[in-house]
């Protein structure tokens, strides 16, 4: 006589795991115009976190994005990092870090989705073909200055969440978010908000996702691994004012010879870094990595085209992907004093600043391998002129093991939404909390980017597809219930 009531309650199980991938994407699939609307006004506000004068902005993005979770009920807070110190000794307040959590189930797997939304910075007379701050449907592409890079996928984790809130399907996992206002600088103050909430909200995470990357072509990928980077300063000074140069041309030592003469040592035209160290640091390519990489969908052709270049340093793909994800290169960014006008202007500038940085290592050693060589070159010229080197960025590399589970459950979620295998890539750029994530809270982390190959991130005309960005929220559903499914045993 028992026998129906234990089918009944059987069946009431079964009911309740069962994943609605097919629901969660028609209704992903019927609400893309609000998600495009939302994207349109975190777009609009223009959060750059290098320039201090749109700091009340990037105050607002850091309200706006608390808001957006507050509405879906989530347990949200506001942290006060604290405070900024500007070059020239003053003092701002920094954003606050938005953390928020949807359900505590212990029972259930706690993953910690991280994001940005500040933004680099951006005008119309840089090249842009729109406006940078008001989204642009093109078709099919959204252009907008920070909708790659990273809002669209932040938007796109909480677009997930809010799916399953919508049709009353319980969360697989319980979820957590930090989103920060300084990743296009370094993060600033977020290594000891991480530090100090180690035990509190850090505590019962198990698994830490990042969606600041893109793929390398037209395939879904999956990142584990970034290069890090040293940002410095090499300042020359000279005489106490800036001077005619047919007046004073010829009787002094000029900074900008100096400076020259020092950006001629640190990489030789075919891309040999020649400052001692640098290089050596970094273990060669294994036969495992030259396999995997050899198995990567990458067309060099193609690379060369979207660039807009003949020639590159290396023709084959696997030293090409080699020496974009994993071994050192110096990059100059730009010389600060010196006349960049249209126009002509006789002067010889009284400081100039050299702004570079070193990609790839661990930042105290290179800082010091920097410093002492760039003093040392210097030297030699004998100059009168004074050389100052600061390091004002330094971002650990960050390698995590692809055979995972986290990694595993990455694929299955590539699968059931895009029907392929993903890439298992690097990212040559650099998401400085990485490292930190890793060691201070011991967990596993995965990068998952929705981004595409060609969203010209930090560049002109940045966009994020449609595509992208709607099957990118629904491979965040589909992950959710991926990750479910791992044994908090096996962390």
């Amino acid at each position: 006589m028992n026998l129906p009531v234990v089918s009944v309650i059987l069946l009431v199980v079964s009911t309740v795991h069962a994943f609605q991938y097919t629901e969660l994407a028609q209704y992903i699939d019927s609400h893309q115009e609000e998600y495009v609307e939302a994207l349109r006004d975190w777009v609009a506000i223009e959060s750059d976190s290098s320039n201090v004068q749109k700091r009340p902005e990037l105050h607002r993005m850091m309200e706006m994005t608390a808001q957006k979770l507050r509405l879906m009920g989530g347990t949200v807070e506001l942290v006060d990092i604290g405070e900024q110190e500007l070059p020239d000794g003053q003092t701002v307040t920094l954003p606050k870090v938005v953390t928020a959590q949807f359900g505590n189930d212990p029972s259930k797997v706690t993953v910690c989705v991280y994001g940005h939304v500040d933004v680099q910075p951006a005008k119309l007379e840089d090249g842009w073909a729109t406006e940078p701050y008001n989204l642009t449907d093109i078709n099919g592409n959204l252009y907008g200055r920070g909708a790659s890079d990273n809002k669209a996928p932040v938007l796109a984790w909480i677009h997930a969440v809010g799916a399953y809130q919508a049709l009353n399907m319980e969360l697989p996992v319980n979820v957590k978010y930090v989103i920060e206002g300084m990743e296009e600088t370094g993060s600033n103050g977020l290594d000891a908000m991480i530090l100090a909430q180690r035990d509190t909200f850090f505590s019962d995470v198990d698994y830490i996702i990042i969606s600041d990357c893109s793929w390398l072509s037209r395939r879904p990928a999956l990142t584990y691994g970034t290069r890090g980077n040293c940002y410095f300063f090499a300042e020359v000074e000279g005489p106490k004012q800036d001077l005619h140069s047919g007046v004073y041309g010829g009787t002094v030592i000029e900074p900008m010879t100096d400076l020259i003469g020092i950006l001629d040592t640190m990489i030789n035209p075919s891309g040999k870094i020649l400052i001692p160290g640098i290089r050596e640091a970094v273990a060669p390519l294994s036969d495992e990595e030259w396999k995997m990489y050899q198995d990567i969908e990458f067309d060099v052709e193609n690379y060369k085209s979207k660039i807009g270049v003949s020639h590159l340093m290396y023709t084959n793909k696997v030293d090409l992907l080699a020496h974009l994800w994993r071994y050192p290169t110096v990059t100059i960014h730009g010389i600060e004093g010196a006349f960049s006008d249209r126009g002509t202007k006789t002067v010889i500038p009284l400081r100039l600043s050299l702004i570079y940085h070193v990609i790839f290592l661990y930042p105290v050693v290179v800082m010091l391998q920097v410093t002492d060589y760039l003093h040392s070159v210097f030297a030699k010229r004998k100059s009168p002129n004074k050389l100052k080197v600061t390091m004002v960025i330094g971002a650990k590399p960050w390698l995590a093991d692809p055979q995972q589970a986290l990694y595993e459950a990455g694929k299955a979620a590539v699968r059931r939404v895009f029907d392929m295998e993903p890439d298992l890539i690097r990212e040559g750029g650099t998401i400085p909390i990485a490292k930190t994530f890793q060691d201070v809270t011991g967990k596993s982390i995965i990068m998952m980017p929705i981004g595409g190959f060609d969203d010209g991130l930090h560049s002109q005309n940045e966009k994020m597809s449609r595509y992208n960005y709607i099957e990118g929220t629904k491979l965040f559903i589909a992950y959710l219930n991926e990750v479910s499914k791992i044994q908090k045993t096996s962390v």
